[in-house]
């Protein structure tokens, strides 16, 4: 009997056992599709974002990551970045340019060009992808363009592209790049690699039913509960070359938020904000310089220049501009202590201009704000003037040390024989000498100064002498 129940509890406590392991109805049915969002400009930021989002997609599991997008374009770097962690997802990443009115310009195009799956809202576009250099025109787009077009020479655009890609090699050698890699794209996704050259070289654009209908994306969605039901069934291959078959009907949609690191890099590579960091990072400095001791703009001024400059090191910085800057917050500084009105008008144009060449190419979403750049130099501008007015006060005002700052000073005597005594002033008792005969309590007033004797006289004797002497 005793042989029979240990059996019979075993066999209890394996099938509960195999009954908790095997998963339960809703969990075999259940699938996860997890939103990633990309609102506004392609940075440092938003590739930390998407590396992160992968990741965590990766180790739950998901069935699919939807990639939502409304970007007017960013940084070359950080669309590489993204690109390359899309192409290596083991988990399926369908781009969706979402919600009707928003776009995928500029970056925001290889970046759908590389996604498994592409997908628009209606009411959306792409295209705009030319790479924007500083000092020229569009890569690849003729300076006569419209003077072509109106002579009716259908062939001379392609000439007058080939003209200003030999003129301009640096402009020619970032288009070719750009076309070689968003074709890559293509090729690799099976779209249309004809159309996406024409996006690099000439900025063509395209709505969602013509980037449908030129096989630029793969589908038209109206909203993200149409989207599932279109990608439920279909095939991608994924990294690895394995293919993967979507099961996305009934999929349970959650939003994944940016982390903290994510968040913070947003917040510190705008460029309006690393430049403000780096001010109150360089005004912090200087304080501490003028004013030794005082501790908190040294401790604040170290901690903004290191985040600044942290922050300048992930953005494309032109360090001519900075160099241009730093010259001219030098030559303020030089103003402040050594007035010539040249070395400040000097330290002002090159302080502006440094601002204007600090960050490199034209990424939208990465240009330093008109407002942000005059402000700080008004604001440096009036910490020079209060210096320099402060200098001026100082060097105009009496002496308060020394025998000079005793001068003139009253004082009462306390006691006296002769011609000498004691009096009390400035908080202070002193022996004191006269060449008159003065009572306790009498008040008077200091003349001189010699050792540390005061030589005293009667306050009516000032107006008689005209001053002391």
């Amino acid at each position: 009997m005793q042989t029979m129940k240990a059996a019979l509890v075993a066999a209890i406590g394996v099938v509960a056992l195999i009954c908790g392991l095997r998963p339960s109805p809703a969990e075999e049915n259940s699938r996860l599709a997890l939103i990633v969002s990309i609102d506004g400009a392609i940075g440092p930021a938003s590739a930390s974002y998407v590396k992160e989002a992968l990741a965590k997609a990766s180790e739950r599991r998901a069935e699919v990551v939807l990639l939502r997008m409304n970007t007017p374009g960013g940084l070359n770097s950080s669309m590489r970045e993204i690109i390359a962690d899309v192409l290596a997802s083991p988990i399926p990443v369908v781009g969706y340019v979402a919600p009707s009115g928003a776009h995928a310009a500029s970056a925001g195009t290889y970046i759908l060009y590389a996604t498994h799956i592409a997908a628009m809202a209606p009411g959306t576009n792409i295209g705009a992808a030319t790479p924007v250099q500083i000092g020229g025109p569009l890569g690849g787009a003729p300076d006569k363009g419209g003077k072509d077009k109106k002579d009716g020479d259908q062939q001379s655009e392609p000439k007058d592209q080939s003209k200003d890609q030999l003129k301009d090699p640096m402009t020619a050698k970032a288009t070719n790049d750009a076309v070689a890699f968003i074709r890559s794209l293509a090729e690799l996704r099976g779209r249309n690699a004809e159309w996406a050259e024409k996006a690099v070289r000439e900025a063509a654009t395209l709505s969602a039913n013509g980037a449908l209908a030129a096989h630029a994306i793969d589908l038209v969605a109206r909203d993200q509960a149409e989207l599932l039901r279109q990608l439920d069934g279909r095939e991608v291959e994924v990294a690895g070359g394995k293919t993967q078959r979507l099961v996305t009907k009934d999929a349970v949609v959650e939003a994944i938020d940016p982390g903290r690191i994510s968040r913070f890099l947003a917040v510190i590579t705008d460029p309006n904000v690393a430049f403000i960091l780096l001010m109150v990072g360089i005004y912090g400095v200087i304080f501490e310089f003028i004013s030794p001791g005082a501790v908190a703009p040294g401790v604040v001024g170290a901690i903004c220049l290191l985040i600044g400059l942290y922050a300048l090191n992930l953005l494309p910085v032109n360090y001519a501009g900075l160099a241009l800057m730093l010259v001219g917050l030098v030559l303020l500084t030089v103003e402040a202590f050594n007035p010539t009105v040249v070395i400040g008008l000097g330290g002002i144009v090159a302080f502006v201009l440094g601002a204007l060449m600090l960050f490199r190419g034209e990424a939208p979403g990465y240009q330093l704000s008109w407002w942000v750049i005059g402000t700080t130099a008004a604001v440096f501008v009036g910490f020079v003037l209060v210096v320099l007015g402060s200098l001026r006060r100082a060097a105009k005002a009496p002496e308060r040390v020394g025998a000079q700052a005793m001068r003139g000073l009253p004082a009462e005597v306390l006691d006296w024989s002769g011609s000498e005594g004691h009096v009390f002033a400035h908080g202070e008792r002193w022996q004191a000498r006269g060449a008159e005969t003065f009572k306790p309590g009498e008040r008077v007033e200091v003349a001189n100064v010699i050792d540390l004797t005061l030589l005293i006289r009667r306050a009516s004797a000032r107006t008689g002498e005209g001053g002391p002497s």
